[in-house]
């Protein structure tokens, strides 16, 4: 319950901060309740007097040594006056002139309970008015500007009476009605189950966290609004938090295929009562980040692991070609003639598989741009058709809209190669080879290698992903698996393997990122933090026939895209002023919103670019106009 309460109070403050008026409850002993933002700035008070329990006093005391009452020879009899008016629990209106100049009106009424509240409305704007109307008097009859004066003053007092008092009594009385607004508005899932693990209370964003959900799920239990499979994913965290211990975790939900994160948090109550307060975030995004992000430190670390190794067995391989190559060239017989040559195969297939440690292990940022997936697999069929025996055929099966998708097409083509040689030597000659594309969820573009040949077998489930895992005998490195699987990793995608009833099947998942690649002139958003270097880009972008608007950190660019709607493309430095980067501003656009771009001078061996490169096509300086407008708008 003090969670429930403090969550409530936070509520009500938020609220109090909404209104422009400044405003203050104090208790029967003049003890302030609550005090809104706009109290503190108005008068610039420290913190002490603008927190609960500040004694009126005290305040009115630190505002008189401030000088915010004039000059006041006792102030001791004049904070004494104070307080015995305040003690007498009268409305009263007043309106005077503070010490920067500014004019406010002051509204004192009690409340039904006890104390007593006041709002502090800022009439600079009025007096300023009245005054001109004063400096024309000459025009008006006395009796008509004093009418006109005591109208005036009237009007604020009831226009302040009315709208400030109804304001507080209503976020007072009416505190459930806001946390429920502001519950709506947060990006979140937040729910009450109660002891019948039925929904009691449910924002309606249920639908916005997990796509497919219904947002009308009072009354109705847990397990069947999230459905079998979701629920006993989220069983054990929710029998936890019932017996009191809250539950922080991540799960994926399986008819969304959303990564969520949830919090299961006891309600206060206990026993047989208790409930349990839910809160769900998607986090798929983030999700996806780290886990590339993840893959990226494997290799680095794999990277220094086999750096020396890889050296050295390189050396001795050298030696070992030199020896045998001297060797054919003396008189030999054939069997010394064919062990040779035998030795020399192996030492250049030593040489191969050192190649592709390093390909593995090595630095390597992927080069996303906005690729047509029909035309991809078209080209990918002209490709892999070759290769295949006239026993075995080869079928696409593509459900992607013809909407480009941000993809690198250099790494899917090597990955989906490497799954279809896999599935031809599966095969053994004769037999079929399936590939299905399609988006799922809108959160992931899926292609499955289906084919009709031996499947998986119970080793290869646990460890065909494994550097150097193979079922081929010495004809096989045991990489082509394992590269597939660090590529979709370095992307943010995951790899699943698994048979059917017919053969096996190879899952590769992407990050759904819809590219974009109209080069029709629009409004570009340029954020770069070099002034010097922002001038010149702007001069190419307005080259192209763009408008320009300019930021020079993620904070003023996020606020621009929410101000203007008409932004067509966003442009960013990855090294922006500030904590946070262009990669930070790419992760929180929408993954069908806004296309953007990131330009860097970094290395694409740094984290950063390789982490953007995930997730926006990168453009390294220096470049030129022509090199900007063939990166923005390719043909």
């Amino acid at each position: 319950m003090e969670a429930s309460s403090a969550s409530r109070q936070t509520m009500i403050n938020a609220g109090l901060n909404l209104i422009q008026q400044a405003l203050t409850i104090y208790d029967s002993d003049l003890k302030l309740v609550v005090a809104n933002r706009r109290f503190r700035d108005m008068f610039r008070l420290p913190d002490p007097f603008n927190t609960p329990g500040a004694d009126f006093g005290a305040t009115i005391r630190y505002l008189a040594e401030q000088g915010e009452y004039g000059d006041i020879s006792d102030i001791d009899a004049f904070v004494q006056s104070r307080v015995d008016q305040a003690m007498a629990f009268e409305p009263h209106y007043l309106e005077r002139r503070m010490k920067n100049g500014r004019w406010i009106s002051v509204e004192g009424s009690p409340l039904p309970e006890g104390g007593w509240v006041a709002v502090y409305t800022d009439i600079t704007r009025t007096k300023r008015q009245e005054q001109l109307l004063r400096s024309r008097s000459e025009e008006l009859s006395d009796q008509l500007l004093l009418y006109a004066e005591e109208l005036s003053a009237t009007n604020r007092q009831l226009e302040s009476t009315v709208t400030a008092l109804e304001e507080a009594k209503r976020q007072i009385s009416e505190s459930e009605a806001r946390t429920r607004l502001t519950a709506e508005m947060m990006p979140a899932h937040i729910a009450h189950v109660g002891p019948d693990r039925h929904y009691t209370y449910s924002n309606r964003r249920l639908s916005a966290v997990m796509p497919g959900r219904g947002s009308d799920i009072i009354g109705r239990p847990i397990r069947e609004v999230l459905g079998e499979i979701t629920y006993r994913a989220i069983r054990p965290h929710l029998d936890e938090a019932f017996s009191g211990r809250q539950s922080v975790f991540e799960f994926t939900d399986h008819e969304s295929t959303r990564r969520i994160r949830g919090a299961f948090t006891p309600d206060g109550n206990t026993g047989q009562d208790r409930g349990v307060y839910i809160l769900s975030m998607d986090v798929t995004e983030e999700t996806q980040a780290r886990v590339a992000l993840q893959q990226t430190r494997r290799r680095e670390i794999a990277a220094q692991m086999t750096s020396g190794l890889a050296h050295d067995f390189s050396n001795l391989l050298t030696v070992i070609l030199g020896l045998q190559s001297k060797l054919q060239r003396l008189n030999r017989n054939k069997e010394a003639g064919e062990l040779i040559e035998a030795t020399l195969a192996a030492a250049r297939r030593g040489g191969t598989l050192l190649d592709q440690i390093a390909d593995m292990t090595g630095h390597r940022a992927p080069e996303v741009q906005p690729t047509d997936i029909t035309q991809f697999l078209t080209d990918l069929h002209t490709l892999a058709h070759s290769t295949l025996p006239p026993g075995i055929s080869l079928e696409i099966d593509n459900t992607i809209a013809s909407t480009p998708i941000l993809v690198d097409p250099g790494m899917l083509q090597d990955s989906l190669v490497n799954l279809i040689l896999n599935a031809r030597d599966a095969c053994d000659g004769e037999g079929e080879i399936r590939i299905s594309a399609c988006t799922v969820q809108d959160t992931w573009v899926q292609f499955q290698i289906f084919d009709t040949g031996t499947g998986f077998g119970e080793e290869a489930l646990k460890h065909a992903l494994d550097p150097f895992f193979t079922t081929k005998g010495a004809e096989g490195s045991g990489l082509g698996l394992a590269m597939v699987y660090d590529m979709t990793k370095l992307a943010g995608g995951e790899v699943r393997i698994g048979n059917t009833e017919t053969g096996g099947c190879v899952t590769l998942r992407l990050p759904l990122r819809r590219g974009k690649t109209d080069s029709t002139p629009g409004l570009v958003l340029l954020v770069e933090d070099n002034a010097d270097l922002r001038g010149l880009i702007r001069e190419m972008l307005t080259g192209m026939g763009h408008s320009v608007i300019e930021a020079t950190s993620v904070d003023e660019a996020q606020t621009l895209i929410a101000d203007l709607p008409d932004i067509s493309l966003v442009l960013s430095d990855i090294s922006l002023e500030g904590a946070a980067t262009g990669v930070d501003l790419i992760r929180a656009l929408p993954a069908d919103g806004v296309p953007a771009f990131l330009m860097t001078s970094l290395p694409k061996t740094h984290p950063l670019y390789i982490e953007g490169a995930a997730r926006a096509p990168v453009l390294s300086k220096p470049f030129d106009s022509g090199r900007l407008a063939a990166f923005l708008h390719p043909r």
